[in-house]
């Protein structure tokens, strides 16, 4: 190996042996991707155990920039390649995407939406941003304003620093600019653009502020762009550039390109790309390319604006200093295919986004089976998903079977074909929104889907037909209207009107609102827990009679209930009022096993123990066998409650009716929590205990079953459930949102309780142990969509005039819903969803809360004070819970509380979200 010098010359020495040591058999490629991924300390370390021993000779040398030979490494070399190569060369004039000037919406419409990418001239000519956004003049308006970065580390920098990195950087794969959030860090920009008229019709617009992610200000240096990709939720976009250029490669739905590989998630469906950045794979896979197998291409220049339809795959890669905006949006187009993308399952989204490339041999021989179409759309099924082969795009032809002379590419000459019906057939339809796991890629979480489409069906009765089709494909709205007119028809209720189509609601259960009643199907965890939902929420409303309880007059009465079952084809319906076991549940082998002579076999105590089962030993825990040859929806209908839901209200109630309904949830829950519950019997625990085969082999965390024989049942059964859901903790947490800290993550283990028992405040009575905290009712989802609330200064649902000649509508709190996700428990649980989404984090609505509420929480022992102080904080209580929650609560935490994203412990977290719970004593 040679060092170039004038002066010295040494003989040639590979010294790549020497210097890896028994890394030396691993290739470069894995070499650097474990590089990758240690933190720069772990580098500098590393760098410190070099066994590289240079001769005196080279020291003085290798201190000035070296060029070095001997040491064999393409990989190294290309990627050193990157860093400094310039694009001169890189610009495609010869582009086959069209150029249109002046284009009126009916021709894009008719020519390219949905169909084809086109480049679009004058779009942007009257913004302000044409001649007002580059470098030298954003630099002084905005240069302390932060932007988010292109980083898997949500990297955000101010703009002048990042102005200052662009210009230094010989990065392999370069940062830039991309910003989802611009227009609230930096709304002057949103006035420097308008939508082009042709975008305008977006489908996400009637979500307001709760729209997902549609617009980013993208900005990037040379060399830098995006790899390969499909828009989010196959929606549609354009992108304006006002600065430098772009270089843009684009295949055909389902044209996976060379070097690119796509998972999908067999279960949810989940979409992953591995992909080479876009400069990289210009370098060293496009050369590879036969010209018949190259993408559409062109070069975007400033005021030109690009459409990339629905489910295309595209590659950026900047020539220069680029500035652009872009927007993702939903129209009529592809408005179908949007709702496909977010249906439960997996071989759909794949063939959407991968084409037949994404499934296996097994899932294409089911489907060939089963589908009315022609064999010869199956020419590829040797093709699997691991493979990454590209699809051939073939150029158009004229009738005399020659190539057209601009050279031109059939984009539809591929394997499938971007059909709404066609797709549709890879779409299982027996799984379902409301019971399958939801895909995390969806651009709408389920919630969030229920209510756009509720909307959209609302706000346009012309477009109701594609609506419909959307929301059959989406969330099965046809099956679940049909099981509605069957419920109806039973009970000689009116059919919903047209408006009452769909399902609503923020719940996890399908609810049809009409004019005067409102009929809830549980579908939630399949028929076992449906009917345990109900059969819970049935026996609290005969609770609630009986003890003539205040709260009553703020629940929708019951008007009837039952069980929708279908067998061997058709529908069948049998009322139940959730005493006794119905026929249907004991064909279906559900009865549970204890508790069958109750008066509630499926009331509360039934569902905890069966909760339970499934917590604490799933493997042995009830399954939904039979679900296959009988379908159970257990039903509830209620009257419909006048007003509003709190949701919508929230914006624009006056502080003093945010108080009140404060105090009125206080006395509720008051009132809740006070009403006496089903207890428990030893024998429910011990009889399954004997039974039960421990999934741990080491079961000494279980003593406390026996050595604490004094505490009642239904507390041993909550902190043997809480210890399970410790195990393992860190993991859970992983898995939930990336809003979580990493630091916090790793150090909730040690800042839960090694013994759950002290969370019970146990203390001594008359030689006996007892509990010192409430175990009551609890209705484990006090959100803002299940508050509804009346209009106080309103005479027929018209405001009251004021003084001045205004109206003015104060509002009162009336009525809390939903009690499908009713338990029985430590009553500060219920504090939890009622503060981080009610109140919104507010301490001085938690205050007020407590004031009405009057309750006492926990009894403090002697023990607390001392060492075991955090055990009398009830914040220590409530952040426990957080962490341990079976929903993802902690996601909504730091969401709320963005700055507590730089806690470094538990203990900063809880006093800031739960602290105002320490100043209360309760009542007595």
């Amino acid at each position: 190996m040679e060092i170039l010098h004038q002066s010295h010359t040494f003989p040639i020495r590979d010294r790549r042996a020497d210097s890896l040591g028994d890394f030396k058999y691993i290739p470069d490629e894995i070499i650097c991707t474990i590089l990758d991924c240690l933190t720069p300390l772990d580098l500098a370390r590393l760098a410190c155990v070099s066994r590289e021993n240079l001769p005196n000779e080279y020291i003085e040398f290798c201190r000035k920039p070296l060029q070095f030979d001997g040491f064999s490494s393409p990989f190294l070399y290309r990627r050193l390649y990157r860093c400094h190569t310039t694009l001169d060369g890189f610009s495609f004039d010869d582009g086959n995407v069209e150029r249109k000037n002046d284009i009126s919406a009916e021709q894009f419409h008719r020519e390219y939406d949905g169909i084809k990418p086109v480049l679009l001239n004058g779009l942007a000519d009257t913004w302000p941003a044409r001649k007002s956004w580059t470098i030298d003049q954003l630099v002084p308006k905005y240069g302390d304003t932060t932007f988010k970065i292109s980083s898997p580390l949500k990297v955000s920098m101010t703009f002048k620093d990042y102005v200052s990195y662009m210009k230094q950087q010989h990065d392999e794969d370069p940062l830039y600019i991309f910003d989802d959030k611009f227009g609230e860090s930096a709304p002057g920009l949103l006035k420097d653009y308008t939508v082009p008229q042709i975008f305008q019709e977006d489908f996400f617009d009637v979500l307001d502020k709760n729209r997902p992610s549609f617009r980013w200000l993208v900005i990037g240096p040379a060399r830098s762009g995006a790899s390969w990709h499909v828009d989010p939720g196959l929606t549609s976009a354009w992108n304006t550039l006002l600065c430098g250029s772009k270089r843009w490669a684009l295949y055909p739905p389902g044209t996976v390109p060379l070097g690119v590989t796509v998972h999908v998630d067999d279960e949810d469906g989940d979409i992953s790309v591995d992909s080479p950045t876009s400069l990289q794979w210009w370098l060293d896979f496009y050369p590879l390319l036969a010209d018949e197998n190259k993408p559409i291409e062109c070069t975007q220049l400033p005021g030109e604006t690009i459409f990339v339809p629905s489910g295309w795959w595209h590659c950026v890669l900047n020539l220069e200093t680029t500035i652009a905006v872009t927007q993702n949006f939903v129209n009529s187009r592809n408005f179908e295919f949007v709702c496909l993308d977010m249906a439960p399952g997996y071989c759909h989204r794949g063939v959407c986004r991968a084409g037949l490339l994404a499934l296996d041999e097994d899932s294409l021989e089911i489907i060939e089976k089963n589908m009315p179409c022609e064999k010869e759309n199956f020419r590829c099924l040797d093709l699997t998903k691991k493979e990454t082969k590209a699809r051939i795009l073939r150029p158009q032809q004229n009738e005399n079977g020659k190539e057209n002379a601009n050279g031109s590419y059939n984009v539809w000459e591929h394997d499938f074909s971007f059909d709404i019906n066609y797709l549709a057939m890879f779409r299982n339809r027996e799984l379902d929104h409301f019971t399958s796991p939801w895909c995390p890629d969806n651009s709408l979480g389920q919630r969030g889907l229920r209510e756009w489409l509720s909307r959209l069906w609302v706000g346009n009765p012309g477009k109701r037909e594609m609506i419909w089709k959307g929301a059959c494909l989406a969330l099965n709205a046809d099956k679940w209207l049909d099981c509605l007119g069957k419920i109806c028809f039973f009970h000689s209720l009116p059919f919903p009107s047209e408006n009452a189509k769909l399902p609503v609601g923020m719940g996890s259960n399908p609810v049809y609102v009409m004019d005067e009643y409102v009929v809830k199907i549980f579908a939630e965890g399949g028929p076992q827990s449906s009917i345990f939902d109900l059969g819970t929420e049935l026996e609290f409303y005969s609770t609630l009679s009986e003890v003539n309880s205040p709260l009553k007059n703020h629940i929708p009465n019951v008007l009837a209930s039952g069980i929708l079952h279908l067998e061997n084809g058709s529908y069948n319906i049998d009322s139940w009022d959730g005493k006794k076991v119905p026929d249907v549940i004991r064909k279906c082998s559900l009865i549970p096993e204890k508790g069958t002579g109750d008066v509630f076999p499926f009331g509360v105590q039934s569902k905890i123990l069966f909760t339970y089962r499934k917590d604490v030993s799933p493997e042995n825990g009830p399954d939904d066998s039979d679900e296959s040859t009988i379908v159970l929806l257990p039903y509830l209908i209620t009257k419909r409650c006048k007003g509003e839901i709190f949701t919508e209200l929230r914006n624009v109630l006056p502080w003093e009716d945010v108080l009140n309904l404060a105090s009125f949830l206080g006395e509720q829950l008051r009132s809740l929590h006070m009403l006496p519950y089903p207890s428990f019997s030893n024998s429910d625990l011990s009889d399954f205990e004997q039974n039960r085969e421990f999934s741990s082999a080491n079961d000494m965390d279980m003593e406390f079953v026996s050595n604490e024989s004094d505490i009642p049942v239904e507390w041993k059964v909550f902190v043997r459930t809480l210890m399970e859901k410790k195990k393992n903790i860190s993991g859970r947490l992983s898995k939930r949102s990336g809003s979580i800290p990493k630091t916090l993550i790793e150090k909730a283990e040690a800042y839960l309780p090694d013994d759950f028992l002290k969370l019970l405040s146990i203390y001594e009575e008359n030689g006996m142990k007892k509990v010192g905290k409430p175990w009551s009712w609890i209705h484990r989802d006090i959100m803002d969509d299940n508050i509804y609330m009346e209009c106080k200064s309103c005479s027929n649902g018209i405001p009251a005039p004021t003084s001045n000649g205004g109206v003015a509508k104060s509002w009162r709190p009336t009525y809390i819903l939903d009690f499908s996700n009713l338990a029985v428990g430590d009553s500060i649980n219920d504090l939890i969803p009622m503060h981080l989404d009610v109140f919104r984090g507010n301490s001085d609505l938690l205050k007020q809360f407590l004031k009405s509420y009057k309750l006492s929480l926990m009894r403090k022992t002697p023990k607390q004070g001392s060492d075991d102080d955090k055990y009398g904080r009830l914040s220590y209580h409530a952040m426990c819970f957080c962490i341990l929650h079976d929903e993802n609560v902690l996601g909504g935490l730091f969401k709320t509380w963005k700055e507590l994203r730089a806690a470094e412990s538990w203990e900063e977290v809880e006093l800031q979200v739960w602290g105002e719970l320490n100043n209360y004593e309760g009542f007595p």
